[in-house]
């Protein structure tokens, strides 16, 4: 995984989710993809998403439950997990989550 970004945009402005437990920022790639990059602070939330999403964990930990599964599956920093298009995933943040969301 690597550690920077080069030749980029970043979005000011700050994305905030449930009350200021996620904040993320967009970052812009001159081919026109998006990733954010953000952090999740201790609590249980739920996100739904429109298009796939691997999710890459820098510092932190969590269990995760995808939607229609039964099983929490827990991960940490240097780990990722992918969520599919239009669907959902419940996280439990342990400590606080360092991560990227890459759109795929």
């Amino acid at each position: 995984m690597s550690t920077q970004f080069d030749q980029v945009s970043v979005i000011k402005k700050a994305n905030l989710y449930f009350d200021g437990k996620c904040v993320s920022h967009t970052v812009l790639f001159a081919d026109g993809s998006k990733k954010t990059i953000g952090v999740i602070f201790p609590s249980s939330l739920i996100f739904n998403t429109a298009a796939a999403e691997v999710m890459e964990l820098n510092a932190g930990k969590c269990k995760i439950r995808l939607k229609d599964e039964s099983a929490w599956n827990t991960y940490e920093g240097g780990q990722q997990f992918n969520v599919p298009a239009n669907s959902s995933f419940e996280i439990e943040t342990l400590e606080t989550l360092d991560y990227v969301c890459h759109f795929v």
